[in-house]
């Protein structure tokens, strides 16, 4: 075997870390010698501005990516849910890992009795805001940012009743606490628990040794989900949901998708189950649905709002 080292771009969170090492052990294992080199990003910098006011897709990813494009490092590990639809120029999928925990979960501090009067409740992400007001519309939302560890620790010293967070991130670095219950009614964000490695177009060597990572089930599901955000045009600014899972039994597909307004108030949503044949498209005819019953004219809304 060629004596290329590979080296893996990662932001410097532990969450961030814990995900290179875990593709780093899996390279060792296949006989590839390895560099894990870490870069703060622009999401890890600003932590007092909303992402969607900061106006970038790919705000934890763009770093990487300039990274990768200068030679800096070979591939980068991301949670795929922050990964924009379009890779920059140059740089491909190589791999997607199988998937963890899709599940968002809200933790409190012990007592749940605010689930039936007034609450507040914090998170960063505005699918989060938008299903939870849906559900809760006499609640208040308050913006979290910071990484998990940053996040939680927010969480503990503030007076929220909760907050919300993806199971698969708290489970990988053991931060999942006892208090916390599962929101198995929110749609969760297109391909959330889904570990992406990306790459050079150009690198056949990285590209053939990261190639074995891939899980095909996942790669099929999360190409589905982000089919369905990119035909909504969402990027990281509009509370869109979707989730697609295999069924083996019945060689079916079922998918969920959601597109809600900001405050909560509206909802569109498509509910299908399809032969596995027809993955190729579900995302796109799904989408096409959503948009033909409301979608365009609340997405133009969404954006307008987001602008002010």
């Amino acid at each position: 075997m060629a004596e290329k080292t590979i080296r893996i771009g990662t932001r410097d969170s532990e969450l961030a870390l814990w995900q290179a090492h875990t593709v780093e052990k899996k390279l060792n294992d296949l006989g590839y010698k390895t560099q894990i080199i870490s870069v703060k990003s622009t999401g890890d910098i600003i932590l007092d501005k909303p992402l969607y006011e900061l106006g970038i897709t790919g705000i934890f990813t763009k770093t990487l990516d300039v990274a990768m494009i200068n030679g800096d490092v070979d591939i980068a590990v991301h949670s795929m849910k922050d990964v924009p639809t379009a890779l920059p120029k140059g740089i491909v999928q190589a791999a997607v890992l199988e998937r963890a925990n899709t599940l968002d979960i809200l933790v409190h501090k012990g007592n749940l009795d605010f689930l039936n009067e007034s609450g507040t409740i914090a998170t960063g992400s505005l699918r989060r805001q938008a299903q939870w007001l849906n559900k809760y519309p006499t609640h208040k939302v308050v913006d979290l940012r910071g990484n998990v560890n940053l996040r939680m620790k927010k969480l503990n010293e503030g007076d929220w009743n909760g907050a919300i967070f993806a199971a698969a991130g708290l489970e990988r670095i053991n931060l999942k606490p006892e208090n916390y219950i599962d929101l198995d009614w929110m749609i969760p964000a297109p391909a959330q628990g889904a570990m992406l490695v990306v790459a050079m177009q150009n690198d056949a060597f990285t590209l053939d040794a990261v190639s074995q990572l891939n899980n095909i089930e996942t790669e099929i599901v999360t190409y589905i989900e982000r089919q369905f955000l990119k035909t909504l045009e969402g990027g990281c600014t509009a509370p869109i949901g979707a989730l697609a899972r295999y069924d083996e039994k019945e060689d079916t597909l079922h998918f969920q998708g959601v597109l809600f307004s900001l405050d909560g108030k509206e909802k569109i949503e498509v509910d299908k189950v399809v032969p596995i044949e027809e993955w190729k498209k579900l995302g796109f005819y799904s989408a096409q649905e959503v948009l033909n019953n409301g979608g365009t004219k609340l997405m133009m809304e969404i954006k307008n709002n987001l602008k002010k």
